[in-house]
């Protein structure tokens, strides 16, 4: 099943009509070749709206169907996940980004904030650094 076919089917099953506009808002995430932002995503998307990109974007994240992945430069960039709790390693080079997971680091983040007696909800973790293509092509 495609992006496209598996996302429409979850928004649908959450109440959430499959209409034009959002369908080729799914088909411009699906063909994305690189992280992108919302911006980007409206620019090749002229003729929807742009409360409709942001929603669908916004609820594909909360589906777990998107990254969602801030920059050091306080941008946002979004790309297909690959599902799961999962964290970030980030390029700063080509701004590739590539999911990982570690039950050790989340079990320590977990035991530190037992440890200061907070309710964790949540974490995200990113690593910023260059990426093995970057550093063999000298980039």
């Amino acid at each position: 099943m495609s992006f496209t076919e598996l996302a429409n089917a979850r928004l649908e099953t959450i109440g959430f009509r499959s209409t034009a506009p959002r369908r080729a808002v799914l088909r411009a995430i699906e063909s994305a070749s690189a992280p992108f932002t919302v911006e980007e995503l409206l620019e090749s998307l002229p003729g929807v709206g742009r409360a409709t990109v942001f929603r669908t974007v916004k609820l594909l994240h909360e589906l777990d169907l998107l990254c969602r992945v801030p920059l050091e430069d306080g941008s946002i960039r979004y790309q297909l996940s690959e599902g799961e709790h999962h964290h970030h390693l980030v390029c700063r080079r080509c701004g590739q980004f590539t999911e990982f997971t570690d039950l050790e680091l989340d079990a320590r983040i977990q035991e530190q904030a037992r440890a200061h007696g907070f309710t964790l909800e949540g974490h995200a973790v990113e690593l910023y650094g260059v990426c093995r293509s970057c550093a063999a092509g000298g980039l």
